[in-house]
């Protein structure tokens, strides 16, 4: 049996960049609003709360993605017009899914989206593992292209 087979837990990180030119005020509206996700993160079918909060920590969201699969996401720390951090405790083949999404300023026109996560694994291969890290590079890149092209046009 190759050693890769086996099947264990994994630890990794992703974290992608994109500068936005547009005010940060007008960038932080857009990205806190935390069931907008259809307008710019990729494959997003819906997005609705779970709690009567919309905003800050304690707000839940379900994402439905285009696949027919669900995400349930909780906010965990909230630093307006700074960035956020939030858990999905449903819908991943992880055990720990914690995301943040941040914004600063570069100057008054331009500012600069940070978007980074700290995962772990259910049982899985390396190549499962690596692959998935893979994906979710991708995605976030591409959700971040989707943003700036959103804001700046």
């Amino acid at each position: 049996m190759m050693k890769n087979m086996r099947k264990t837990f994994h630890t990794g990180e992703v974290k992608k960049t994109v500068t936005i030119k547009a005010p940060k005020e007008k960038v932080w509206k857009k990205i806190s609003d935390i069931a907008g996700l259809p307008s710019w993160v990729l494959d997003v079918k819906k997005t609705t709360y779970l709690s009567k909060k919309r905003k800050g920590v304690g707000a839940i969201r379900k994402i439905t993605f285009e696949r027919g699969n669900t995400i349930e996401e909780h906010i965990i720390a909230w630093k307006n017009g700074e960035y956020f951090t939030y858990i999905a405790t449903d819908g991943l083949p992880l055990r720990v899914y914690v995301a943040t999404i941040s914004i600063k300023s570069k100057n008054k026109k331009t500012v600069q989206i940070t978007w980074q996560s700290y995962m772990n694994s259910k049982k899985m291969s390396t190549t499962q593992f690596m692959r998935f890290l893979s994906d979710m590079g991708s995605f976030y890149q591409t959700s971040l292209e989707n943003l700036k092209t959103s804001i700046e046009k």
